[in-house]
């Protein structure tokens, strides 16, 4: 009965959508010509209590596509080395790595009675950019996310802590957060995931998001 009451909280609470947090490492800033170099995804799921908590964690390392362009500004500012052999071991195609991650996004979907996902990612133009190119690219025809709707913590945090870079909005929310790892994909999308976590309960806590039952409750008095 819980995970019913759960499911169902969920798909009422973003109008049937289901947030994911999404984070990606690139090449440089242009999505049509520059790689992405990693890609992480968080999917989110919900208590009895209508309390928003992360879930799973999918992240890869991907190749760049061919052609692409990747700038040595970008490789200093995220540490990504493409001649790392670990990474050469590990990394996957574009294509690869998006089945893999739309697959089990398209199971949480329907598992928490959404309809679609609905990216959520600090600064999340960028992401969602990066994410809609390489989909074309790829020319899959089944993207579990909204095209062009997102969630932007970056926003949500300047609103709510009155920070907007993610370390110190993390630190703001008390959140821990390791300078060294950042700019690794499924670090920052972890970390972006409690984060958005964090302020969505901290606004129900406030009364600004009723529960279903609640509402029905006070509709029947």
């Amino acid at each position: 009965m819980s995970e019913l009451i759960a499911r169902e909280l969920m798909a009422q609470r973003f109008r049937s959508f289901l947030p994911v947090v999404v984070d990606i490492e690139t090449g440089g800033f242009n999505p049509e010509s520059d790689a992405l170099l990693e890609i992480a995804a968080v999917t989110l799921t919900m208590d009895p209590e209508g309390n928003l908590l992360p879930d799973a964690t999918f992240a890869y390392h991907i190749e760049p596509f061919a052609g692409a362009n990747v700038e040595q500004a970008a490789l200093d500012f995220t540490g990504i080395r493409l001649d790392d052999p670990l990474r050469k071991q590990v990394a996957v195609s574009e294509s690869e790595a998006l089945g893999e991650i739309f697959r089990p996004v398209r199971k949480a979907i329907k598992a928490h009675g959404c309809t679609r996902a609905i990216l959520v990612g600090h600064n999340a133009a960028f992401d969602h950019g990066f994410l809609n190119a390489a989909v074309n690219r790829c020319e899959i025809k089944r993207n579990p996310f909204h095209p062009f709707s997102s969630f932007d913590t970056a926003s949500l945090a300047g609103l709510v802590y009155g920070q907007t870079v993610l370390a110190r909005a993390c630190r703001a929310a008390g959140i821990e957060f390791d300078n060294n790892a950042a700019h690794s994909a499924r670090y920052d999308t972890e970390r972006t995931a409690e984060l958005f976590c964090a302020m969505v309960n901290r606004y129900k806590d406030l009364g600004g998001w009723r529960l279903a039952q609640q509402e029905q409750g006070m509709e029947g008095d």
